[in-house]
């Protein structure tokens, strides 16, 4: 039972995808929340939001596809 070591690399893939995803989200909330006064806050807040859900779903699509290379036959 060893590890397949090229679905590993694309899972570390992912979660090296998602990490910047999880910086830029939440710092676009906050400046969405900032600046309520201009006329680009939803559209603002409307990425930030798609920004870390984006990271939720390509952190989960990692982890998945590391437990997949790790208990696979």
């Amino acid at each position: 039972m060893g590890t397949n070591k090229e679905v590993l690399s694309k899972g570390i893939k992912y979660l090296a995808g998602a990490l910047p995803l999880f910086f830029i989200g939440p710092s676009l909330i906050y400046n969405a929340f900032m600046n309520k006064q201009n006329l680009w806050h939803y559209l603002v807040l409307a990425i930030g939001i798609i920004a870390c859900l984006g990271a939720m779903f390509v952190m989960y699509m990692g982890l998945k596809t590391i437990i997949k290379s790790l208990f696979d036959d």
